[in-house]
């Protein structure tokens, strides 16, 4: 939490917040979305407040669930084929086994 605000403050949104955080979006928001935004944020950072006010002294920090480990597959060399179902099946600008576009020179 910054030094310079309070307890309330730090969890305080308002309409000035969401203006804020709607403009660093880029977003344009009616008077009603407004409204709805200030009061879903506020829930969000409730919730949060409520997490932040946990114990968590004497517990190690866990980034993920489960054991991350590398499952790699052996690569096998397959030759493509090309009739039924190629990929230039569905298009008239064909040329042979390539993509026929427009003659640039």
């Amino acid at each position: 939490m910054p030094k310079d605000k309070n307890e309330e403050d730090y969890w305080k949104v308002d309409s000035k917040t969401v203006e804020h955080v709607a403009k660093l979006a880029r977003l344009e928001l009616t008077d009603e979305e407004k409204k709805k935004f200030t009061k879903q944020l506020a829930d969000v950072l409730d919730a949060f407040k409520k997490i932040n006010e946990v114990d968590t002294k004497g517990v190690e920090p866990s980034f993920h669930p489960q054991e991350l480990k590398n499952d790699w597959r052996e690569d096998k060399v397959e030759k493509w084929k090309w009739q039924p179902f190629g990929p230039l099946d569905n298009t008239t600008h064909k040329e042979g086994k390539f993509f026929k576009g427009p003659k640039i020179v």
